[in-house]
């Protein structure tokens, strides 16, 4: 499985070396029953195996209450504020049907925590106390441990979602995108690249041949490409929607610059129908905005 595979098989051969059972197995085999994960719980259908136990990690006794529950945590899921944070979930929502209780490592929540609980408080929720990691086991200990890893630069941050929400907009009137130029710290035409759809968050790239700066406010130029691939690194949730599953296009963007990080307030897509944003940028060169005009 796309999901949960590779942590599946490595929780699988731990399995076998660790020896049989002991009392609290025989307990939970007693107490607990194995009931396939039902197509409509939308947050770990499909994870990677099919049984799950009931009652839950998280003490859930009825499927019904089970979905319910499962169910509040999809916005989150949908903000793509950890790339495991579905594997971490599922695994107490939908514990896999094995001898042994199986919980997630501490620092798979840790990770998960990190990454979520600063998009949960844009929105006025708490890290639960019920997900407290320090509940759950050190990573010597039998759990299920992070899947994610970054290969290839110990420097990555890990895709975060922005608490601003981050739509592609209409572009309604040329006079309307000028404003909207005067009124963010940059302003750049740009082409972005999708690297992969197969992975829980996708990555994506700068073109480094397709930047043009329209206005660099406080950023040096040479800086801008730098900081909008950090962009694209850390704000996954806003390129994601801005891209609409297209696997390259040119968008001009604008926005602010905020301490160690851009933050891209508007998109437009540069196409041929959007002729109100090409006379914006075909005006801009020697528009005045009112700050300047005065």
């Amino acid at each position: 499985s796309r999901w949960g595979g590779p942590w599946l098989l490595g929780l699988l051969v731990r399995l076998l070396f660790w020896g049989s059972p002991g009392a609290w197995a025989s307990y939970l085999r007693r107490s607990s029953s194995c009931t396939p994960i039902p197509h409509h719980m939308a947050l770990c259908y499909d994870i990677g195996y099919s049984q799950m136990r009931i009652p839950n990690l998280l003490e859930h006794e009825t499927m019904p209450e089970v979905i319910q529950q499962s169910s509040s945590w999809l916005p989150l899921l949908a903000r793509e504020c950890h790339p495991d944070a579905r594997i971490f979930l599922c695994s107490l929502f939908a514990p896999i049907c094995l001898d042994r209780l199986i919980y997630p490592c501490r620092s798979l929540c840790e990770a998960v925590k990190r990454s979520c609980a600063p998009v949960m408080a844009c929105y006025g929720y708490p890290w639960p106390e019920i997900l407290n990691c320090n509940k759950f086991p050190a990573d010597h200990e039998l759990c299920i441990a992070a899947v994610s890893t970054d290969e290839n630069s110990s420097s990555r941050r890990m895709p975060r979602a922005s608490c601003k929400d981050c739509e592609l907009e209409e572009a309604s009137t040329a006079r309307e995108i000028l404003e909207n130029l005067c009124a963010n710290d940059f302003a750049v035409k740009i082409r972005i690249l999708r690297k992969n759809t197969t992975t829980t968050i996708s990555d994506f790239d700068l073109d480094p041949t397709r930047v043009e700066v329209l206005k660099h406010g406080p950023l040096l130029r040479t800086d801008i490409p730098a900081r909008l691939q950090q962009w694209l690194d850390i704000d996954a949730t806003c390129v994601h929607n801005i891209m609409r599953g297209t696997h390259a296009g040119v968008f001009v963007v604008s926005g602010e610059v905020q301490s160690d990080k851009v933050v891209v307030n508007k998109a437009y897509a540069w196409q041929k129908k959007n002729r109100n944003l090409h006379q914006a940028v075909r005006r801009w060169k020697h528009h005045r905005c009112p700050e300047q005009a005065g």
